[in-house]
């Protein structure tokens, strides 16, 4: 059965940095043929996409409102992925979500990403 889990979220200071993980188990062909992408909500908004890493780690897409702030990365022999998240404002508050695509490529769409975690909270202030 397929399970991603986040973890990392917290309170932080506008301007401070966090980093969240996604580990990822039962993939049955294989945790590096699936791309995986990080979504986010918050409170009374629509869930939105926030940045993609394919399969191989080797391409990456990322919101326009995260550009040059959130990197994210992927171990494969860990089977876990990273968002590294500097420069944190207040609008960056939410729940994120980590998510497993349908392939190996990045669509940064809600539709595309069948598998998802339970989420964990991020809270920019001061």
């Amino acid at each position: 059965q397929l399970q991603l889990v986040e973890s990392g979220g917290g309170l932080v200071q506008p301007g401070g940095s966090l980093r969240l993980s996604c580990a990822a188990s039962g993939f049955t062909s294989g945790y590096n043929a699936n791309a995986i992408g990080w979504f986010r909500q918050a409170p009374g908004k629509e869930r939105e996409g926030v940045a993609c890493i394919t399969s191989s780690g080797g391409s990456t897409v990322y919101a326009d409102s995260v550009k040059g702030r959130f990197t994210t990365s992927r171990d494969n022999a860990k089977n876990t992925v990273y968002l590294q998240m500097n420069g944190l404002k207040p609008e960056d508050s939410a729940v994120y979500y980590c998510a497993a695509a349908r392939s190996r490529s990045c669509v940064l769409s809600l539709a595309y990403f069948p598998s998802w975690g339970q989420g964990t909270q991020v809270t920019v202030s001061s």
